[in-house]
């Protein structure tokens, strides 16, 4: 059996033509006044609604870069880092200063909040003025 072969067993309905003088006269069978009394009326798409609800602001689609941006201080790295050792966004994850977002790894943002006195080697981090100062003056590298 293929599907051109397939037929129903009940026979396909017509569709009332109201309006058209007879029995249904007034309204027609239509109710009295309003949208889906008058002829040609059209009910508003579904998607209509949502569209609507969007709020209609210069630029909202876009999502701001700096969303999985995660900021730590220079202190919490003189705490948990040793001298000569690296920091990088997988050591922060690995001494449980940051965590990861939705199970990436972030972009790390590292301010010049305290004090610093290890020689540290800092790797794919963002620093601030502050902080890339106070780690060269510790005698630190950035690469």
């Amino acid at each position: 059996m293929q599907l051109h072969q397939i037929k129903s067993d009940n026979k396909r309905q017509t569709k009332k033509r109201i309006g058209r003088g007879g029995k249904r006269g007034t309204f027609c069978g239509r109710g009295n006044k309003g949208q889906l009394s008058r002829a040609g009326r059209r009910m508003q798409p579904a998607i209509r609604e949502y569209i609507k609800r969007y709020p209609k602001l210069r630029g909202y689609k876009f999502n701001t870069k700096d969303k999985n941006i995660v900021i730590t201080n220079i202190s919490e790295i003189n705490k948990k880092f040793d001298n000569g050792e690296l920091v990088s966004p997988q050591t922060l994850i690995k001494k449980k200063i940051i965590s990861k977002i939705k199970g990436k790894i972030p972009q790390v943002k590292i301010l010049g909040d305290g004090k610093i006195e290890k020689k540290v080697i800092v790797k794919d981090c963002v620093l601030s003025k502050v902080a890339e100062d106070k780690i060269k003056k510790a005698g630190g590298e950035i690469s």
